[in-house]
């Protein structure tokens, strides 16, 4: 029997009434996890199986009340993000960004996620796995460009996030740092003026995924974001790219409660 939209929200209040009367857990240090070099970074995407949307409304709330209490549960030693692709991308209907300073916690954080029973309708689209790391080859650039690199983004929300895999070829791997240095130049140069509208973190991928980096993004201007890669598309450095991309994901910043909203409907 369908639910009418008034008993919905019922539902819903009441399961994010007794979801916060829960004991509260002590969170991590997001603001440390999130800014310090040698914190492993993952992202893992997932679609939901024909079978979810199938189910009565009130067992999607419970499932989707499991979902939540695995998070909470894990947020003690991760900062945990999540996104809605469903809409924008064909590769997934969500996405985890997990931080932590041990890799095996985001492994029993998605073991426990998809052993639950709202996991048990999730498909893996995507996992990969990156380590935060201070920068290479800023320290020499000029101090023009350094300080360029100093500019806050423009504040207020940034909705949309982009995650765009790369792994480089052989041959950039066989250059010189002198001659890496010099393009890698090039390419902050042409990035430049989308500092403040795009905010960019990298994650250094080589040997924990098939890929030797993965680029996250956040911006409220999807234009300027297409602006950045035609401009970096044009730099010295793109060709040496074997894969950029692959999936490259895409989907909008949303709280947990926001993502249960969403998908119980």
């Amino acid at each position: 029997m369908s639910l009418s939209i008034s008993t919905f929200a019922r539902v819903v209040a009441l399961v994010l009434i007794g979801l916060a009367m829960a004991p509260a857990v002590e969170a991590a240090d997001r603001d440390k996890l999130l800014s310090e070099p040698g914190v492993y970074g993952t992202f893992a995407a997932f679609s939901l199986d024909a079978d979810w949307g199938k189910q009565d409304l009130p067992i999607r709330i419970a499932q989707l009340t499991v979902l939540k209490g695995v998070v909470e549960q894990h947020r003690e030693k991760l900062a945990i993000d999540v996104y809605l692709l469903r809409g924008l991308s064909d590769h997934a209907d969500m996405l985890f960004r997990i931080h932590a300073t041990e890799l095996r916690e985001t492994q029993q954080f998605l073991l426990d996620l998809q052993s639950s029973l709202f996991g048990k309708h999730l498909a893996t689209s995507a996992i990969m796995h990156g380590l935060t790391k201070k920068a290479n080859y800023v320290p020499g650039f000029p101090d023009q460009v350094k300080a360029e690199l100093k500019n806050s983004s423009e504040p207020g929300p940034k909705p949309y996030a982009i995650v765009i895999p790369i792994r480089k070829s052989a041959d950039w791997w066989g250059l010189d740092q002198e001659k890496r240095a010099a393009m890698m130049l090039e390419h902050t140069e042409a990035s430049a003026p989308y500092i403040k509208t795009v905010k960019r973190k990298l994650y250094h991928s080589s040997g924990l995924d098939d890929l030797d980096f993965i680029t996250y993004f956040e911006t409220s201007k999807l234009e300027d974001f297409h602006s950045l890669i035609l401009a970096l598309e044009k730099v010295k450095e793109f060709p040496y790219n074997r894969r950029f991309g692959h999936p490259t994901l895409i989907g909008t910043v949303k709280s947990l409660d926001e993502i249960i909203e969403i998908l119980a409907q």
